[in-house]
């Protein structure tokens, strides 16, 4: 059974096997964790998403790339639903969730580290993205020892550390 923690962090600093990036449908980049897994993983993650994902990738659904230049060796790429647009259908933020998991587990990761998928400028409520975050990864069944959720903010670590302590 996997670990389940939160970290207050920067996710490409991670010492994990997959960092898990909210990505936008075009997949070339953007701000954000997207921008900085781009910045911090160099040209070849954004190489590999050309080559990977010629017609971008669909909201809800992961794939993967290199790491690049990042301390991890994939990264498991995830678009979240905007809510801000009005895509607000909870279950493609919980199928974010688990198709990156699912994606690690083909790759044969053993950890990974997880943003707080749509809850940035994609706007879904903050409250609402953990309890999806963290319902979604206690309960879904994967092959991985160690999930972390990273939080930037210290505001957020706590609201995030409180939820995973409290299950």
């Amino acid at each position: 059974m996997a670990t389940l923690s939160a970290v207050q962090g920067d996710i490409t600093e991670q010492q994990v096997d997959a960092v898990v990036n909210a990505a936008n449908s075009r997949m070339r980049g953007g701000g954000g964790v997207d921008g900085a897994i781009h910045r911090a993983g160099g040209p070849a993650v954004l190489a590999d998403c050309i080559a990977r994902f010629p017609h971008g990738l669909a909201t809800g659904d992961a794939g993967w790339t290199t790491g690049g230049d990042l301390p991890a060796q994939w990264v498991v790429h995830t678009v979240g639903p905007n809510f801000a647009a009005g895509e607000r259908d909870r279950a493609l933020l919980v199928s974010c969730y688990r198709r990156s998991l699912e994606v690690a587990d083909e790759l044969g990761a053993r950890s990974i580290a997880f943003p707080l998928i749509s809850a940035g400028i994609y706007g879904w409520p903050l409250d609402d993205a953990i309890d999806a975050a963290i319902d979604t990864l206690a309960r879904t069944v994967s092959g991985l020892d160690d999930i972390r959720v990273i939080a930037f903010s210290a505001s957020t670590f706590a609201r995030l550390h409180d939820r995973v302590a409290a299950g």
